[in-house]
């Protein structure tokens, strides 16, 4: 058996998340339906998370075990011939059987694209969460500095407990405006359900004037999900890159 490894993009909009469910439109299951009328057999794909429904992906990585002697470079041609347009195969390799997509991630990388036009563009809908009303992303960015390092997000994670622990460890978080939109990016060793978006929820608070920047810390602490802002919208949400 050979593990291949996959990396993904695919827009999230008609999709009801990544994982296999019955009788809905997923990533995974259009994935393997792929895969198994390339070889003949259907393979079991792990991703290096879930992603929700609404979700987009520039870079998900996954593998799968298959007996097939295809190269990797026939794996990325012949799938993307074969999968919906909304998903493609950037890259494709052979790794070592004891690679796993989620197990050997070292961090994830996440993006949160808000449209801070007054009035939304019909070309971001299904891309962005439109605010009409004027964030102060460095007000945002000084707030979302007090989430950084090691902690317990329980505070951002939707009910609470999910995992087995709610302490992860934020090595970075940026937040900058490029004319009217506004990207909120935080990467990881690991994520909480709904923590990236609930975290840009809270920080909408404080770049509207809501809450102050040192608000955001006093919701950490609270370690209460009920503290914090909302849980934004899915369609702004892109896992941008996953480190090894």
């Amino acid at each position: 058996m050979r593990n291949i490894k996959l990396t993904l993009s695919y827009d999230g909009t008609e999709f009801h998340g990544w994982q296999r469910q019955p009788r809905l439109r997923t990533v995974q299951q259009v994935l393997e339906e792929a895969i198994e009328r390339l070889t003949g057999t259907r393979p079991v794909t792990t991703a290096s998370g879930r992603t929700d429904a609404g979700v987009h992906a520039l870079g998900q990585v996954i593998h799968f075990l298959t007996p097939s002697r295809h190269s990797a470079e026939t794996f990325q041609r012949a799938l993307n011939a074969l999968l919906p347009r909304d998903v493609r195969v950037l890259a494709a390799a052979e790794v070592p059987q004891a690679f796993h997509a989620t197990l050997d991630a070292r961090s994830k990388r996440y993006r949160y694209v808000i449209d801070n036009a007054r009035v939304a563009s019909p070309f971001k809908l299904r891309y962005c969460w439109h605010v009409p009303h004027r964030l102060d992303a460095d007000s945002m960015a000084r707030a979302g500095a007090s989430l950084l390092g090691r902690h317990d997000f329980r505070s951002f994670e939707t009910d609470w407990p999910n995992r087995m622990s709610s302490v992860r460890t934020i090595c970075d978080l940026t937040v900058a405006r490029h004319h009217d939109e506004i990207t909120i990016e935080v990467e990881a060793d690991g994520f909480l359900y709904n923590m990236v978006r609930s975290i840009t929820g809270t920080l909408v608070l404080v770049g509207s004037g809501k809450r102050t920047e040192g608000w955001v810390a006093e919701v950490l602490a609270a370690e209460n999900r009920v503290e914090a802002g909302p849980t934004a919208p899915a369609q702004g949400l892109f896992l941008l890159a996953v480190r090894y």
